[in-house]
């Protein structure tokens, strides 16, 4: 069980659908989740919170497998599919065959557009599937309200309509229809009103919903509030409106798709099936690289590899999707590299996966040996900032004051990837007046580095500002001044975008926001921060004490206490009646503070 909960706490926070395998490798249950990891953390809760057959199903749990998708929509649609492909012993099994509900524009004259469960190959354009069939109906009640469609079956040949064979019918009279049958409409006409709902079922509704704004505040202004309401409905309904689905999609059908992702010796590989335009397989895989690889020859051993486990090498798809060729096209005559529309997103999806789940190998790793994975990190940061030694020792500095009062500095210290906290440093600003965050910079720095210098302590490879280009630029001429460029690396990391700004170089750096080198360097920042704000704060609430009171010969902490307790104020001491501040410390103590400070004491 150690070895379920590893890989539970490594699981992505993101939406995506789980897969359980009992000891023999076999799915025993498939399930969706807005949030991986926290999902598959609720059936490892204490076993008296778990119903009985929950319970049996987590004692059968050897492995866990899991894919990340888009959204949620997504990740229920998935686990639909996989249900149905796996067939797992612990779910709910849909015996009626019901599927999710598309939106079909009808190839024939004059198209109808309705709502429909069956794909039909018969040239009709299908737009979803839609997770909620409320949604596809709302979706189509919005349609009809901008555009007069027929919904008759209707066969509406040129010559029936030119014959005069139709009568209108009450759609038609009403307004709810322009009347193809009865030549009221061109087909030029009637088509172009098709091809602004494809654009709305495609998602491009940017224009459209511009306009309802448009009218929602007209409306508005002239106190017409419902026709506003109205207006702002549709608008929010068309924002809210996801158009398709990349987990299921008509157009990409008998399709394998292959990614992989590569990282100092080691290739990570993921694999998607398309069968009937649904992802009925996903499989991940994990190389190690003893010698340097082509990209190209990874990807074929990798291909090669799933084909095996399919035990389908006689039959590849009639299409693949790659990110970049293979060294060995034997794979079928169909395979190409997308580069816009459906194919690519989901070859995205695809390298998406391919790279949660290199990070969930290095996670589990740096379980396994915590060391390897600061290192590891540590050398990402030394390339990442072309650094010329390893990073084995970082200081990092942040300054802390109040509109310029109670001054403090903060040194944190890490060591091979890790705090050492029994070397963290407090500075209280001495020469510098007022709130110079610049100045007092260079103190701090060239304070803590002289210091080193002529104690014989050990010197950093890097030193890390928390601020911007002027805070780097004074620690910059602190460490020049006591010589130590060259021998020491500064940068500064502004926590605006997460920029990393290096003495120089007019332009910042931006690293991956997902790179362990730029979650290490931030790890530092927030340290320093912490350990400088709680620095300041307690100076800060050290001096608002020290009053009045303080001096005053006689009277103690504990009768400080007391006073400001009851009274909150110096000033409401001053102010009370001998017999108010008597009652509070007694007559003798009453006489000290009131002399002290010169209170009333009437």
């Amino acid at each position: 069980m150690t070895s379920i909960r590893e890989k539970i706490s490594i699981l992505p926070l993101e939406p995506g659908v789980y897969r359980f395998l009992d000891s023999t490798g076999t799915v025993i249950y498939i399930g969706k989740a807005k949030s991986l990891r926290k999902r598959v953390q609720q059936y490892f809760v204490s076993e008296d919170k778990l119903t009985t057959k929950t319970r049996v199903l987590v004692s059968k749990i050897a492995d866990i497998q899991h894919t990340v998708v888009e959204s949620e929509q997504d990740a229920l649609l998935l686990e639909n599919n996989l249900i149905k492909q796996y067939q797992p012993k612990y779910n709910i099994l849909l015996k009626d065959g019901k599927s999710y509900p598309w939106i079909c524009i009808k190839n024939e004259p004059f198209p109808r557009i309705f709502l429909t469960r069956r794909f039909v190959r018969d040239g009709s354009q299908y737009f979803g599937p839609y997770s909620s069939v409320q949604h596809a109906h709302n979706l189509l009640d919005l349609i009809n309200s901008l555009y007069r469609l027929r919904n008759c079956k209707l066969a509406l040949t040129p010559q029936a309509i030119e014959a005069g064979k139709f009568k209108p019918c009450l759609n038609i009279h009403i307004k709810k229809c322009y009347g193809p049958c009865i030549g009221e409409i061109s087909e030029t006409e009637y088509n172009a009103q098709i091809a602004s709902i494809k654009e709305i079922l495609r998602g491009n509704t940017g224009e459209l919903i511009r306009e309802y704004r448009k009218q929602m505040q007209a409306h508005a202004a002239s106190m017409e509030f419902e026709k506003a309401q109205e207006y702002k409905e549709k608008m929010d309904m068309l924002q809210n409106h996801y158009s398709k689905s990349l987990i299921v999609h008509p157009s990409i059908t008998d399709t394998d798709v292959f990614s992989i992702v590569m990282e100092k010796g080691n290739a990570f590989g993921n694999f998607f099936r398309l069968n009937g335009g649904c992802i009925v397989r996903a499989l991940n895989l994990h190389f190690k690289l003893n010698i340097e690889e082509e990209k190209e020859s990874v990807l074929t051993r990798f291909m090669q590899e799933i084909y095996g486990i399919l035990q389908q090498t006689n039959r590849y798809a009639g299409e693949i999707l790659v990110p970049f060729l293979p060294d060995n096209l034997s794979f079928g005559k169909n395979i190409h590299i997308p580069l816009k529309g459906d194919k690519l997103s989901l070859l995205e999806l695809c390298t998406k996966n391919a790279k949660a789940f290199m990070f969930q190998k290095m996670k589990q790793e740096e379980i396994k040996d915590p060391q390897e994975g600061k290192n590891r990190t540590l050398l990402a940061l030394k390339e990442a900032l072309n650094l010329e030694h390893l990073p084995l020792h970082i200081e990092c500095f942040d300054n802390s004051n109040t509109q310029g009062t109670n001054p403090v500095a903060a040194c944190v210290v890490f060591r091979n990837g890790k705090p050492s906290k029994r070397d963290y440093r407090h500075f209280n600003i001495k020469t510098v007046v007022g709130a110079n965050d610049y100045a007092s910079m260079y103190e701090v720095v060239h304070r803590r580095y002289s210091r080193l210098l002529d104690e014989g302590g050990d010197i950093p490879q890097l030193v890390l500002i928390d601020g911007g280009r002027g805070q780097l630029h004074f620690a910059y001429d602190a460490l020049n001044d006591l010589g130590l460029i060259g021998r020491v690396d500064v940068i500064s990391i502004a926590e605006r975008l997460e920029e990393i700004i290096i003495p120089g170089d007019p332009t910042p750096m931006f690293l991956d926001k997902n790179s362990p080198a730029l979650k290490l360097l931030m790890h530092l920042r927030d340290e320093a921060h912490r350990f400088g704000i709680t620095h300041h704060r307690n100076r800060r609430t050290k001096n608002q004490i020290t009053s009045q009171l303080t001096q005053i010969k006689g009277v103690g902490e504990a009768t400080q206490q007391k006073l400001l307790q009851h009274f909150k104020s110096v000033k409401r001491i001053k102010s009370a009646s001998r017999e108010e501040i008597e009652e509070i410390v007694g007559k003798k103590m009453a006489d000290l503070v009131i002399k002290g400070l010169g209170a009333n004491g009437d």
